[in-house]
């Protein structure tokens, strides 16, 4: 059960870290002084400096700072950190049909409530096909889940949002 909150809360953190910055990719002073450089030190340093000195939240709420709040912010790395966690739950959840771990990576895939157990049915019906050898991987497990869902008429809208 910890493993799975823990599982959780890391991938929460990493949609926060991943997504487009809040009030855009131009928004803050840091990105002004860091503006054309690359590279993580200075990516840290800019999100540091527009953390730190609250100019981006002023920027965004006056639309100052090169700050606008018009577009959508946007993931696009993959749950392989919750998934990486709890692949062993995650297949005797799935093996089974229902389970916390089944339940967890529906809700990092943005499975509604009104679909989880459609979707805990058949992730189950389609285990072998998912979960192929005992040694796959999180991303094998990612990529056949997505494969699986995109066949499905009511979740195949799962599969694109991923």
């Amino acid at each position: 059960m910890k493993r799975i909150l823990l599982g959780s809360l890391l991938a929460a953190t990493a949609l926060n870290a991943f997504a487009e910055a809040p009030g855009g990719p131009g928004c803050g002073w840091g990105n002004m002084l860091f503006k054309g450089q690359r590279g993580l030190p200075s990516h840290l340093v800019a999100s540091t400096t527009n953390g730190t000195s609250g100019n981006a939240t002023f920027g965004m709420t006056s639309g100052t700072n090169g700050c606008s709040t018009k577009g959508a912010l946007s993931y696009n790395g993959k749950p392989m950190i919750v998934l990486g966690s709890i692949m062993d739950e995650l297949s005797e959840d799935m093996a089974k049909g229902e389970g916390e771990a089944l339940t967890t990576y529906a809700v990092v895939l943005g499975v509604q409530p009104e679909d989880r157990a459609h979707f805990a049915a058949v992730t189950h019906q389609h285990f072998s096909e998912i979960f192929r050898s005992a040694d796959v991987t999180a991303e094998d497990v990612h990529a056949a889940t997505l494969a699986v869902l995109k066949n499905d008429a009511r979740l195949a809208k799962y599969a694109e949002q991923a």
